[in-house]
């Protein structure tokens, strides 16, 4: 993404600015912004929790309750090899609190679920972690899916299946920006083999406004 801010430069030389990150293995909505006011009134948005965040992801095992909030202090733990977030006690050294609203859309032979999920903060790799946390890990995540004697369906690729679905928030010179991303081609193929239909009524996503 960095490479390609570089080649976006105006006629100023003045580069785009990312406004937020998604994870490397994560699709969908990345939102950029063209101008230094731009960036510093989306990135404020963002802080102060005005925007609001849609994802979808294909988890093992169907949630329950359907419809829940997963609330827990998530840290750093680092390894030789890797770095992970693990869930944490208040008071912990770098603990940060982590808030997600899950709903699941559709279930598939109870194997697997279609979930939509909104994060009220956003810490580093908090919807992986935290669906890790309920024991329903996201499909293909090399860092917290560790369910043993689990096998994929046949024809789902073992690839991450998180997609930064929507994004809704104000535009700095007023209104708003709300911008939807259609599903990448490898969970295109997952929800076509398990039959998901992806316009299907998402409890989140078609909640009515806060």
């Amino acid at each position: 993404v960095d490479q390609m801010l570089e080649a976006m430069r105006d006629a100023k030389g003045q580069k785009p600015r990312l406004v937020h990150r998604l994870d490397r293995e994560t699709s969908g909505c990345l939102l950029i912004a063209k101008t230094r006011f731009a960036a510093s009134a989306l990135t404020g948005s963002f802080r102060h929790r005005s925007a609001r965040k849609i994802y979808w992801a294909l988890v093992a095992g169907v949630p329950k309750p359907k419809q829940g909030r997963i609330s827990t202090y998530l840290a750093k733990e680092e390894s030789e090899e890797d770095s992970i977030m693990r869930v944490a006690a208040h008071g912990d050294e770098g603990a940060a609190h982590a808030v997600t609203y899950y709903a699941v859309v559709e279930a598939s032979a109870q194997k697997l679920a279609w979930v939509s999920l909104k994060p009220v903060t956003g810490r580093t790799h908090q919807l992986r972690a935290h669906m890790a946390h309920i024991d329903h890990a996201i499909v293909g995540d090399p860092k917290y899916f560790n369910k043993e004697n689990w096998e994929l369906p046949g024809g789902i690729q073992k690839r991450l299946h998180l997609l930064a679905r929507r994004i809704v928030i104000p535009h700095p010179r007023g209104g708003f920006i709300d911008v939807t991303a259609p599903l990448p081609p490898h969970m295109l193929q997952s929800w076509n083999l398990l039959g998901l239909e992806a316009d299907r009524f998402d409890p989140i996503e078609n909640a009515p406004e806060e």
